[in-house]
């Protein structure tokens, strides 16, 4: 077991048991409020394995648990949005893998801290007033931004929650929402890395590994979904959004 483990996926028993309790625990979040694993995962995961490396199994988890559910996201999700912003962020998902190369890892955790408070300031605004929705330019910024954080950093998020939050629907909708322009996201960051040549073997049998504890994390997390009044979901996001902000200016710093 352990030879196999270290061969196959470059960990020892004890590493890859921290690693399954890590993405359990990142998935719940997932599973609960749409967003939020990679968030969560990357910068645990920075702790076991190399940067680049948590960023490129962070998408792999995200293309393997995307299609979970998939018929009731795409029956719940607001379609007329949620695909144009994921084509977007789909077509710029390769800019952030370039930038995530380019970029000095001092420069890119002081941007990846920007980005994240900047996220839980604009879910703090006010709501914008019923039946509005975000216009063309607001959803072409915020497809690029999704787009360039997934290659970056595997965290489409901090753009999409604030453009769906501060939109007057259900949870569930927005929830979902966020689901389907994650899932293109997950699809066009695996290709790229892939084709880039960022990813590997070792990365894509750990992904495979890590689907059984994702599973039940995701699971768990989206039955207490339906059990919670929708401004506690709100507030369980922007207390997320608010602990990568944190978490990210401490990297920065």
């Amino acid at each position: 077991m352990t030879s196999i483990l270290s061969t196959h996926l470059g960990l020892t028993p004890t590493a890859f048991a921290l690693v399954a309790v890590m993405t359990f625990g990142a998935a719940l979040i997932r599973g609960l409020t749409g967003f939020g694993m990679a968030i969560i995962l990357v910068p645990l995961l920075g702790l076991v394995i190399s940067p680049t490396m948590a960023v490129t199994l962070a998408i792999f988890l995200q293309l393997l648990i995307g299609p979970v559910g998939l018929p009731a996201i795409l029956a719940d999700a607001d379609r007329r949005s949620a695909v144009p912003l994921a084509i977007i962020a789909m077509v710029t998902t390769p800019l952030g893998i370039l930038l995530l190369a380019a970029l000095p890892i001092a420069s890119a955790r002081i941007a990846l801290a920007a980005i994240a408070i900047g996220a839980f300031l604009l879910v703090l605004l006010p709501q914008h007033p019923d039946g509005r929705r975000p216009g063309g330019l607001a959803t072409l910024l915020t497809g690029v931004a999704s787009g360039v954080l997934t290659g970056f950093a595997a965290m489409p998020g901090p753009p999409v929650v604030p453009y769906y939050l501060r939109q007057q629907i259900e949870p569930r909708i927005a929830r979902a929402s966020m689901m389907l322009v994650f899932f293109g996201t997950a699809i066009a960051g695996s290709i790229a890395s892939v084709v880039m040549d960022v990813a590997n073997w070792q990365e894509v049998w750990l992904a495979l590994a890590l689907f059984v504890p994702m599973w039940f994390g995701n699971a768990l997390g989206g039955k207490a979904f339906g059990r919670i009044p929708p401004t506690l979901w709100r507030g369980a996001v922007a207390v997320i959004l608010a602990v990568a902000g944190v978490s990210a200016v401490l990297r920065a710093v």
